[in-house]
């Protein structure tokens, strides 16, 4: 029997929310062993003077545990 865990991974980027979807799986990928997905649960931008300036993510990362 595979028994998995979902954990929430926020991760910003200046360049794009693929990047930082990117950047978060990696970051996951060190300390989580056995990650086999992830949805993106929420999207933001930060503004500063009328310019986006930093892209954030929230999402779900699925990990499968050890047996």
């Amino acid at each position: 029997m595979t028994i998995a865990r979902v954990t929430e991974v926020s991760c910003t980027s200046e360049k794009s929310f693929e990047d930082a979807v990117k950047s978060g799986i990696a970051r996951a990928s060190k300390t989580l062993r056995g990650v086999s997905g992830a949805w993106v649960k929420e999207q933001k931008v930060r503004v500063d003077d009328g310019k986006i300036v930093e892209f954030q993510v929230n999402m779900m990362v699925t990990f499968v545990l050890d047996a």
